[in-house]
């Protein structure tokens, strides 16, 4: 088992010229060391949450002014004593001070050490310790808001609530194994089997969760295909503000996928253009039709652009088949509006198809808006409970499987010793989560793939 009594050091902010950089230590010598550093400051004796302004030195050797921030235990992230020291954001000086922190006797933080020391101190559970990484990591509003909810612990209460409930009914069964010669009940069936669906709807719920988590975290990958000269590129372009891809009247003109990353609303599209598809003798122009079936068999959402003037109904009917059986998810977008009269939006069967200008902007505005609705399908993601973590949905997983097995093991009437099995077996699951039943491999796993001063 690794030793938690020593005291770590790490560079807090990026690597690289700023203006500044913050150095943070922890451990119960991180005001011993810190007062070394700063000898003229009296830091040790200092109270908690107040920052001094003094002088770096070590060796005889004045390094840097720096401002120095206590935080005394346990009111500190990590719950230990911690100083953070705010230097000029020189590498040359940041680096001199590290040094000198080490040969003061600390010891260079692994990566999430902080933060996993945080969780091992009680200041947080393993689910919110993880949003940690995933606020650090967050690309747009979507992935920072879930995030947040997170970390302040919005998918850990809902299963500390859950996990609470189960254990009291757990207990109560327990009891009943050292009764068993008397052939007592103390655990109300009725009342179990009503938790038990309770709890299956939610875990049924956050698990179905998943995929949105996921794309909100990844991003979105919407693939736009279409016949040549649909407008394809045109929308890219117009869609990016700027002209990302080349545009022609020559049918073929784009040959090969482009890939660009778009923000709407607070959600990550990653637009694909594509080739047109189409039959072609041409071997390059073929080779690029075949990345754009491959591109559409990916994606999250499939745009399907089309020439509203020139693409009669039949020729979609044959579209919405290709896309029903190759596609997740997909759009209508009718082209060129801009050259016909009628509405925006109109219904092809069980389909709406969306009008727009590529080339004016017409209704493109109404588009973004289609394309974050079909994402987020009126998720609040500041509020609710979205799961992005594969290990997290993983161990969901299981413990639906468990709550399945307690249900039927509770109609059929099976014994209490079995139904105490699969109470168990949920509870470990739950509380592998939330880190109420952990490891140090696991632990070590997961803070290794956070970022060293975090």
């Amino acid at each position: 088992m690794q030793s938690w009594q020593d005291t770590i050091v790490a560079l807090a902010t990026p690597p690289g010229v700023g203006a500044l950089g913050i150095i943070r230590l922890s451990g119960p010598e991180a005001l011993g060391i810190a007062q070394q550093l700063m000898p003229g400051a009296g830091l040790h004796k200092r109270p908690s949450h107040t920052v001094k302004v003094g002088w770096i030195e070590w060796a005889a050797e004045r390094i840097d002014e720096a401002v120095a921030t206590i935080y005394r235990a346990p009111r500190s992230f990590t719950g230990e004593d911690v100083v953070e020291f705010s230097c000029h954001g020189s590498p040359y000086i940041l680096q001199e001070v590290m040094n000198a922190a080490v040969a003061a006797g600390a010891r260079l933080a692994k990566p999430g050490e902080f933060t996993q020391r945080a969780f091992l101190n009680g200041k947080m559970d393993l689910a919110q310790a993880e949003a940690v990484a995933d606020v650090i990591a967050s690309h747009s509003a979507a992935a920072h808001h879930t995030a947040i909810h997170q970390m302040r612990g919005g998918f850990s209460h809902v299963l500390a609530a859950l996990r609470e409930q189960l254990i009291q009914f757990s207990a109560l069964i327990e009891l009943e194994l050292d009764f068993a010669t008397e052939d007592v009940e103390f655990a109300d069936r009725t009342a179990l089997l009503r938790l038990i669906r309770t709890m299956d709807q939610t875990v049924q719920g956050l698990l179905q969760s998943f995929q949105l988590g996921n794309v909100i975290k990844q991003g979105v990958a919407v693939a736009i295909v279409g016949k040549p000269n649909a407008g394809k590129s045109t929308l890219l372009n117009t869609l990016l503000n700027e002209n990302r891809a080349i545009v022609s009247d020559i049918a073929g003109t784009t040959r090969d996928t482009i890939e660009e990353v778009l923000n709407i609303s607070g959600v990550l599209f990653r637009l694909i253009d594509t080739a047109g598809i189409r039959q072609s003798t041409d071997q390059i122009e073929a080779i690029g039709v075949e990345k754009s079936l491959e591109k559409m068999r990916q994606a999250d959402i499939v745009l399907y652009l089309f020439d509203a003037g020139s693409e009669d109904a039949q020729q979609l009917q044959e579209a919405i088949a290709t896309l029903q059986k190759e596609a997740r998810r997909f759009l209508l977008v009718g082209n060129k509006a801009d050259m016909l009269s009628g509405s925006k939006s109109q219904r092809l069967g069980e389909y709406d198809v969306l009008y727009i200008s590529a080339q004016t902007g017409l209704h493109v505005d109404l588009l973004k808006e289609k394309l974050v609705d079909l994402v987020l399908q009126g998720a609040d993601t500041g509020e609710s409970t979205i799961v992005t973590n594969a290990r997290h949905y993983a161990a969901l997983q299981q413990v639906a499987a468990s709550l399945a097995d307690i249900d039927s093991g509770l109609r059929q009437g099976t014994p209490a010793d079995l139904i105490a099995l699969d109470i168990r077996r949920c509870l470990h699951f739950l509380g592998e989560i939330t880190g109420a039943i952990t490891n140090e491999d696991q632990l070590d796993y997961i803070f290794s793939k956070f970022c060293i001063g975090k």
